[in-house]
């Protein structure tokens, strides 16, 4: 067993309507809450890279991601050969997902986690 497995380590939480994130632990009873809007906190993930705070159309896309329910992190729960799986980082990759989800009749969630929207899903 590695270090990672026993150790736990604080996720990323954002509030996309104020555009910031924050690291904090992660925890069943705890209540995530943004401190400047008083709205709850969107889990992101352990490898969650947030986007500057002016640039809105990037956070505009992880809102995309974050509504769709995926979040930012690796294969492996325990942290030995993560590979960070892919996410949409710019508008015109989280449309061209979006576009292929429609043709496809497949849910966005399915397209956006796709590093080539046209691949088939792996079964």
């Amino acid at each position: 067993m590695c270090f990672y497995g026993f150790v736990s380590h604080k996720w990323h939480y954002a509030c996309v309507t104020c555009r910031v994130s924050f690291k904090q632990e992660r925890g069943p009873e705890r209540r995530h809450v943004c401190p400047r809007c008083a709205r709850p906190l969107v889990c992101a993930g352990p490898d969650f890279a947030p986007p500057r705070r002016r640039d809105v159309r990037a956070w505009s896309v992880v809102a995309a991601v974050l509504a769709e329910g995926l979040r930012y992190d690796g294969k492996s729960p325990c942290g030995c050969d993560r590979e960070p799986k892919y996410r949409p980082r710019r508008r015109s990759e989280l449309r061209a997902r979006l576009i292929a989800a429609t043709r496809a009749g497949l849910p966005p969630a399915e397209t956006l986690s796709r590093a080539d929207p046209l691949t088939p899903a792996k079964r």
